[in-house]
């Protein structure tokens, strides 16, 4: 009997989308962090993907000091690969947002493949109260700022962190951003195999019908070919569904607390881990399993965790 194909299950641990106030399970201080972090990669998570947050009051910190705080603990809690935002927040400048991952030169960076507006700000009519008063001007500012990733911004990121052997996590919200990677592997700017994330359901870029998705694989399909290793994320209610046809379909998904918080319907999700195990017990009842933290690293082509600078 052939072995059952392994998927690559990412989990995004606290990221920038979600503020304190919409569910007491947000990790946020770096204690948090790294065990929420550790839980994910033992429930089956082969990728973290980590932001940074103030652990007075939750809010994004784009700090390198801040990811010291904990990548040091996960690193030695579990082998699982460490992938650090370049995205940041929309209301970090590019030079915030580069800082952390040039300190810490790690395997892998998201980077987004296009400016867009990135709209949060209905979150905020969802919430009774808030904890605290950073949360409604932050999610109020995305009704009229941009979340701004240029060629020239693609450019500069790619050149710094590619110095350190740093790869990519692209992360593409709509059908132009996979043209605007395809620009880029014209030029040579970027080497395959491309890890493609592509993303559902945030207000501003593609919708999530099913549709939506069949239309993102076809296009990459033709744009990148087989330079391309396929990845798909759904914004909250939406990510159990498009996770599962995605993983039917030949792809790898990505879940946690900074896309979802809920793990059903009207159920908070009270871990990473929460959400990593129903994914893994999805892919392994359609006969799939979760990649290792070695297959993701064999895949990609990663430097190995230790080449990273923390």
């Amino acid at each position: 009997m052939a072995p059952a194909r392994t998927v690559i299950v990412t989990c995004a641990v606290t990221g920038s989308i979600h503020v304190p106030s919409q569910t007491p399970y947000l990790p946020i201080t770096p204690e948090q962090i790294a065990a929420s972090a550790i839980g994910a990669a033992e429930a089956g998570a082969a990728i973290l993907h980590l932001h940074a947050r103030n652990p007075d009051d939750g809010r994004p910190e784009p700090d390198p000091a801040a990811f010291l705080r904990f990548l040091p603990q996960i690193k030695a809690g579990t082998d699982a690969v460490v992938n650090i935002t370049t995205g940041g927040a929309m209301t970090m400048s590019i030079d915030e947002r580069l800082a952390g991952p040039l300190r810490m030169k790690p395997e892998m960076c998201s980077l987004n493949m296009g400016s867009m507006n990135f709209g949060l700000y209905p979150i905020a009519d969802r919430i009774k109260e808030f904890q605290y008063a950073w949360e409604p001007a932050y999610l109020e500012a995305s009704r009229g700022g941009i979340f701004r990733n240029t060629f020239a911004d693609i450019e500069r990121l790619l050149a710094a962190l590619g110095e350190h052997g740093t790869r990519f996590e692209f992360e593409c919200y709509d059908v132009g951003h996979l043209y605007t990677l395809a620009h880029f592997l014209d030029r040579g700017l970027v080497t395959p195999p491309l890890f493609v994330q592509t993303i559902f359901g945030i207000l501003g870029g593609i919708g999530t019908d099913p549709e939506d998705l069949l239309h993102m694989k076809r296009t990459a399909d033709r744009l990148l070919g087989d330079a391309y290793v396929w990845s798909i994320l759904g914004a909250g209610r939406h990510q159990i569904n498009l996770t599962t046809m995605g993983a039917i379909m030949g792809g790898n998904v990505r879940t946690g607390l900074e896309d979802n918080i809920y793990l059903g319907k009207g159920e908070l999700a009270k871990s990473n881990a929460d959400l990593v195990a129903k994914v893994v017990r999805i892919l392994r009842e359609l006969s799939l399993e979760p990649a290792t933290p070695a297959q993701a690293r064999e895949l990609m082509g990663l430097k190995g965790a230790a080449n990273v600078g923390f």
